[in-house]
């Protein structure tokens, strides 16, 4: 099994400099092109790195501990912390897309469309070549890489549904389309960042994972 978590430390240290890279130089390159969509994206890609940086972090603690003769705990549940401190993360990232979209329906911007889809395409480009480096098998029993992929996943689906939106936008000039795009990839997020929670929430409480049975009397 550590042969397996130092691969994942790996991983995502690599997804995390991929990312950190992609965000800077969007962020620089937003502030002297004074675009609002790289800079936004770049902003976005930040919530991103820190997640999965904490997972890549979360590895090394386990890999240390490991060795500690001190430390009698469960080692997975540092995983599942650090899963469960992402997919809050994620919860929110969400939250504040949706929030965002909302403002943009009632106050649109101008976009600059050529640029705002290639901005998106970028980063729909670096969030593929993360979840290639992330996929693997294991992601159930570990929520900890399990998380680091869905921030992956959450980001390429934004990029996504900005294209989409934006590019509908640009050539039937109906600018709203980008709003529902992205309200439609939140409530998506939304819903994995909760499953997430739960998972690896039952792990932190001790609770066994077959007990699904009484959860079903409440609908």
């Amino acid at each position: 099994m550590t042969e397996i978590k130092s691969n994942f430390e790996n991983k995502t240290m690599w997804v995390v400099l991929l990312t950190a890279v992609t965000m800077v130089v969007e962020i620089i390159f937003g502030l002297t092109t004074k675009s609002m969509a790289l800079l936004a994206d770049g902003i976005h890609m930040g919530s991103h790195v820190f997640a999965i940086g904490l997972s890549w972090i979360a590895y090394i603690i386990v890999r240390r501990v490991s060795k500690s003769e001190k430390f009698r705990g469960n080692s997975g549940k540092i995983l599942s912390l650090s899963g469960y401190s992402s997919g809050l993360m994620l919860l929110i990232f969400a939250v504040v897309i949706m929030v965002e979209a909302i403002q943009r329906f009632y106050n649109p911007v101008n976009i600059v469309y050529k640029e705002a889809i290639l901005v998106a395409i970028i980063g729909l480009i670096v969030n593929i070549a993360s979840a290639f480096i992330l996929h693997h098998e294991h992601e159930h029993s570990d929520h900890n890489i399990r998380a680091a992929y869905l921030h992956v996943i959450a980001d390429a689906l934004t990029s996504v549904s900005a294209i989409l939106g934006l590019t509908a936008a640009w050539i039937w000039d109906i600018p709203f389309i980008d709003t529902i795009a992205v309200l439609l990839s939140s409530f998506v997020i939304i819903k994995w960042s909760v499953g997430l929670l739960k998972d690896s929430g039952k792990v932190l409480l001790d609770i066994e994972q077959n007990n699904h049975k009484h959860e079903h009397h409440h609908h």
